[in-house]
């Protein structure tokens, strides 16, 4: 089943990460137009951090911090660690992925679960894989069954008769391997996890980008935010050009329970995903991550 986008939404734009491809060989030393929106990118989700007045910023310079921050990427994603925009990293980066940062705050990284980030490679010493948010949040050991509602900006864009099963279907992947239950709330009801499809500046400080570049994000323990951008193409029986309603659930209900990213891309935690592909069931990795979170 596909999901048409509303048609005032329906607007003819620059994919949000097609500005990677111009920039394919791109390395330190060059100055060449896009390479502050590389920056942006690798600052969104957690790479790069300027210090404040920094003259390379907001400038087109590949600077020396922003080819540390390509070979923190690269060695993320199990790639070539060269520093420069090679074929396999553009190809990489260009793919649609959740909007949570990689690394948050330099306390979480997608290389491990216990230690902190830094560009160098000699610092990663654990091999786990996974990662949680900073001061690893989490819900409290009284806390275990939690209530869900749907709410979005953005009239009826998804029918609920479709949205519910499969986010009980997403739901229950987690419940099995824990100690947490999941039960939609009452309409009255005060919900621990508000579910909705949203566009742009949606209020959260955190804006959609429009379709094929971040898909979906949610927000660590207790906030309970779990926000689908409506622009993108979305289907319960994805093929190429649509995205997985329900593989993108399990993703951001792994977020909502304290994860971060995974390493492993065979892992439901792995930030990315392509259209087309159904990615449900939890991997070893994302269950020992949770199981390493709450000690289950």
């Amino acid at each position: 089943m596909f999901m048409s986008t509303p048609s005032f939404l329906c607007k003819q734009r620059t994919q949000p990460f097609e500005f990677l491809q111009h920039l394919q060989g791109c390395h330190k030393g060059q100055t060449l137009e896009g390479v502050q929106k590389l920056k942006q990118y690798l600052e969104k989700f957690g790479y790069l951090h300027y210090q404040n007045h920094s003259p390379h910023a907001n400038d087109e310079e590949f600077d020396e911090l922003l080819e540390s921050a390509v070979k923190t990427y690269q060695l993320n994603y199990h790639l070539k660690v060269t520093g420069s925009l090679d074929s396999e990293t553009v190809k990489q980066m260009k793919i649609p992925r959740c909007g949570v940062a990689d690394i948050i705050q330099g306390s979480t990284r997608m290389l491990s679960g216990n230690s902190m980030h830094h560009h160098d490679p000699n610092s990663f010493h654990s091999v786990s894989h996974f990662s949680f948010f900073p001061k690893r949040q989490r819900w409290p050991p009284s806390k275990t069954d939690l209530t869900y509602r749907f709410n979005s900006s953005i009239s009826k864009p998804i029918d609920l008769k479709t949205l519910r099963p499969l986010m009980s279907r997403a739901f229950e992947r987690w419940a099995a391997v824990s100690n947490f239950t999941f039960q939609e709330a009452t309409n009255s009801s005060k919900a621990d996890i508000v579910i909705g499809f949203h566009s742009g500046d949606h209020g959260d400080n955190v804006t959609f980008d429009g379709p094929g570049g971040v898909l979906a994000h949610a927000f660590a323990p207790s906030i309970g935010w779990f926000h689908y951008d409506v622009e993108e193409n979305w289907s319960t029986k994805p093929t190429a050009g649509h995205f997985d309603l329900e593989t993108v659930a399990v993703h951001e209900i792994g977020h909502l329970l304290g994860l971060g990213h995974s390493s492993v891309s065979d892992a439901i935690m792995f930030p990315s995903v392509s259209s087309g592909v159904t990615k449900r069931d939890l991997h070893e990795n994302d269950i020992a991550g949770l199981r390493a979170l709450y000690a289950f």
